[in-house]
């Protein structure tokens, strides 16, 4: 195609990433090259990963199909309360139960996700980060769009809130995790999971009246850092439950 028009409308959260012109209407793109639809979604901005369903012309098809003059193209993001059985989806799901790689401007995020008990490991270096993720079926979450551009990335979401609370219940919102919460059994540090601790075996490591007051402890196999119930244990305990409450199934549907 050369000098072919095509016809872009993208639907729900996807127009996040589109200028304030292009949400929630349809447009046109003039493409002097040939294209396939996967390199025309991620030019207007939309990085692959955060798209479910592309429909040209009506009829579903998959990020290799290659773009014709007059195309109509129509991209959905995950619609969780939706039913696809039976149509064709660009988008793939990732490996139960999930697991997350974080860029490291997310660190806190990670932290407030391995609270509520997921997996949730962070890279600094883009190329290992993307090919661990690969490697190890990871969800990529980072705010850094080119990142989520990468053709490696084979799952991954844009986070769109700065603050780590608000990120959390955005995350747990996106990927349904509400129900799946299992609350201070990681390593906040490190993400390893936490085994019960014997109180006289981490004596030596204890403040004197924490040795005095508490018996229960639980300590990380990868770190060593030990937890127990002390007075941070009700300001995070409150978070978890508000993360918990607050957020909403998946539930979004075709629209603006």
């Amino acid at each position: 195609m050369l000098n072919g028009k095509v016809w872009f409308r993208f639907y729900a959260q996807l127009n996040d990433f589109l200028p304030a012109e292009r949400r929630g209407r349809r447009f046109d793109r003039v493409l002097a090259a040939p294209r396939s639809v996967k390199d025309a979604i991620e030019a207007l901005g939309v990085p692959h990963p955060e798209v479910d369903v592309i429909l040209v012309n009506g009829t579903p098809q998959g990020f290799e199909y290659g773009l014709q003059d007059g195309d109509d193209v129509s991209v959905y993001p995950v619609f969780r309360s939706i039913d696809v059985a039976g149509v064709q989806r660009a988008g793939i799901d990732p490996p139960q139960p999930l697991q997350f790689m974080l860029d490291v401007h997310l660190s806190k995020l990670a932290s407030l996700l391995r609270l509520c008990g997921f997996d949730a490991v962070t890279g600094s270096d883009d190329e290992d980060l993307v090919r661990a993720a690969a490697r190890e079926g990871r969800v990529v979450l980072t705010r850094d769009l080119g990142l989520l551009k990468r053709a490696a990335v084979r799952y991954g979401y844009w986070v769109r809130h700065t603050y780590p609370e608000s990120q959390l219940l955005e995350v747990l919102e996106r990927f349904d995790l509400a129900g799946r919460m299992d609350p201070f059994t990681r390593c906040l540090r490190c993400n390893t999971r936490l085994v019960s601790a014997d109180a006289d075996a981490v004596a030596n490591r204890l403040p004197r009246r924490t040795r005095a007051t508490f018996r229960q402890f639980h300590q990380c196999p990868g770190c060593a850092r030990v937890y127990w119930r002390g007075s941070h244990f009700d300001r995070l305990a409150g978070l978890v439950e508000r993360a918990r409450t607050g957020a909403r199934p998946s539930s979004q549907g075709p629209g603006m």
